[in-house]
């Protein structure tokens, strides 16, 4: 049985639909034939029935049958019809007594002297049963009464031939039989049709996912009818949209991989001039002025420090919604801006940076999120002209940072969360132009949205929106 299982399961798809088709026919078709001939059968045992019972009511005479089977007259003596069907007269010992116009003998069994047994005068019983000659007939068995010479049940016997109603039946099973075939055939060869005009789109699909791993071309769609809402249309619009999302991230792997390699020249570029200048003072013996020496060293260390944090943005950029999803919780935004307050007060000693923040639960991954709002006052510390002021405000989830420095023009808001995207009036300072596209993409995962744009009075305000998330219950205090 698992080998029929595993060759079944080794076929075709449409191979097993036409055969899963075919037999169900075949099941239908068995069902209704079967039932249709026990039907016809029942009919014409009923049609046969009816014929042996009118018999045994047609005016007619005992006769001769009943003086040679009893020798003595019968109490309320039945007749029958005197007919060349098969007549006999049986007792509860001995032999049948057949008429003489009875084309033969039929078999006596139990069930007939249980008739004589009965006692009941005209009791019936109806059987199939054979003459001598192991013909097939049906039995009419009827009490008649007492014989008075030897005290004995007397009961008369009818039969029939089933000669013509065996050949009925044989021919028409032997008609269903045939239309059963030719309806297994033709269920077959329909469900096959079906089978290859449904998978149809199947056979598109699977030829277009052997033309991706063939070719590497993400840019195939297979074409669907905008109406079409049955479970292959959705596949085939899920292999759609799942080579478009693939092509979509390939190219943007190819653009950050472009603009990576494109940011990294730079300060590897300063890094190895600056390394040669240091080596060949060494092998020749000629010392750098100090001050000269002093100044070469301070731009290797800030080109190690630019290099270390686009890496580390190149890495969180990297990484994959998979991996950021796994690192979701509740958090309080409103820490994590203290947090990072405290980081840009470090990094901006002149400045002024006020804070008015207020509670506010998000659902976010901690680190990401607090490395975004770094970025963002990051820019503010940055862009701040020497002595000036940040203004940070947190109400109701919305989050916003003012700096007073010269603002962004116009037609570079546009372009600001692009990845290594940099203001010309901003590329003499450090960075990598990750830093805001980390911050869209952090914020876009904790289903909020990021903004920036010109501040009333001059200077630029960045703007953060995050839904709120259900406050976690207070940690139980320790017991000491």
């Amino acid at each position: 049985m698992n080998r029929v299982a595993r060759r079944f399961r080794s076929l075709p798809i449409r191979s097993r639909l036409a055969m899963l088709v075919a037999a169900a026919v075949a099941f239908a078709v068995a069902a209704v034939s079967v039932t249709c001939w026990f039907i016809v059968q029942g009919k014409l045992y009923e049609q046969v029935d009816a014929d042996l019972k009118d018999m045994v009511q047609r005016p007619g005479t005992v006769g001769a049958l009943l003086q040679r089977c009893t020798q003595t007259p019968l109490e309320n003596p039945q007749n029958f019809p005197g007919r060349n069907d098969y007549v006999q007269a049986i007792k509860e010992e001995g032999d049948p007594c057949v008429d003489p116009n009875s084309p033969g003998t039929v078999e006596v069994t139990g069930s007939d002297k249980d008739v004589i047994k009965g006692a009941k005068a005209n009791q019936l019983f109806i059987r199939n049963g054979t003459d001598e000659d192991g013909n097939a007939v049906r039995v009419l068995t009827r009490y008649l009464g007492v014989d008075q010479n030897d005290a004995q049940g007397v009961a008369l016997q009818l039969a029939v031939p089933l000669k013509g109603t065996e050949s009925t039946l044989n021919e028409l099973a032997l008609i269903l039989l045939l239309v059963s075939g030719v309806g297994v055939i033709g269920a077959g060869a329909a469900g096959l049709m079906v089978a290859r005009a449904g998978l149809r789109p199947v056979d598109k699909l699977t030829e277009a996912v052997e033309h991706v791993a063939r070719t590497d071309d993400l840019h195939i769609r297979i074409p669907v009818e905008d109406d079409s809402e049955d479970e292959v249309a959705r596949l085939s619009r899920s292999f759609n949209s799942m080579t478009s999302s693939l092509a979509n991230s390939r190219e943007l792997q190819q653009q950050l991989i472009a603009d990576a390699g494109h940011e990294l020249r730079t300060p590897l570029t300063s890094l190895r001039t600056n390394i040669e200048l240091l080596t060949r003072s060494e092998e020749t013996g000629r010392p750098i002025p100090e001050a000269d020496r002093k100044a070469l060293l301070a731009s290797v260390k800030a080109q190690m420090t630019e290099l270390a944090a686009l890496i580390g943005d190149l890495q969180e950029l990297s990484r994959s919604e998979g991996q950021r999803g796994e690192r979701l919780q509740v958090v309080s935004l409103e820490d994590t801006v203290e947090s990072a307050l405290r980081r840009a007060r470090l990094r901006g000693p002149e400045l002024t940076i006020t804070a008015d923040l207020q509670p506010w639960y998000v659902r976010a991954e901690p680190a990401a999120l607090e490395r975004a709002v770094v970025n963002i006052l990051d820019n503010a510390v940055k862009f701040s002209p020497e002595g000036g002021s940040v203004e940070v405000q947190l109400a109701h989830g919305v989050l916003t940072v003012r700096d007073h420095g010269p603002g962004i023009p116009a037609e570079e808001l546009p372009h600001v969360f692009d990845r290594f995207w940099r203001s010309p009036s901003a590329r003499a300072l450090p960075g990598s132009g990750l830093g805001l596209s980390i911050v869209a993409r952090t914020v876009e995962q904790a289903g909020g949205e990021v903004g920036l744009g010109r501040a009333e009075g001059g200077g630029t305000v960045a703007t953060v929106r995050l839904p709120g998330a259900p406050t976690p219950p207070p940690e139980a205090p320790a017991v000491e």
